[in-house]
């Protein structure tokens, strides 16, 4: 009930910038109309995604699942595409942050990067 709530409150918001930007006017019955269709197609969308993991011997939807149920549309597939490569890439760069951040509290070598010095106390202990 609460996520239809929600639904129902995002179709108004955009209504609402429709309105002033095409200078139309929505009633409460049409915006109540869109917010119910969107809410039935989000949950085709839902039982769509959860079919096509389950044809793949998946539990877990994946990226790939909802490119397949956006492949109707070019324009959403291509943004939904784009926006998968800037979250992988993002995911890349933060993974190679952490595995630098925890090879060098370890006092290991990144590759690239030079030996350290001898430091006095080991140089003293030689002598």
């Amino acid at each position: 009930q609460r996520l239809k709530a929600a639904v129902h409150y995002t179709v108004g918001c955009l209504c609402e910038e429709v309105e002033e930007d095409k200078d139309v006017q929505f009633s409460k019955q049409s915006i109540a109309a869109i917010s119910d269709i969107t809410f039935r197609q989000c949950e085709i969308f839902a039982k769509d995604l959860e079919m096509f993991a389950r044809h793949a011997k998946r539990t877990t939807v994946t990226t790939e699942d909802v490119k397949l149920l956006a492949r109707r549309s070019n324009s959403l597939l291509k943004y939904i595409t784009q926006k998968s490569e800037e979250f992988a890439s993002n995911n890349m760069e933060q993974k190679e942050k952490k595995k630098k951040k925890s090879s060098t509290a370890k006092g290991e070598r990144t590759p690239g990067e030079p030996e350290a010095a001898v430091t006095e106390n080991e140089d003293s202990n030689m002598a």
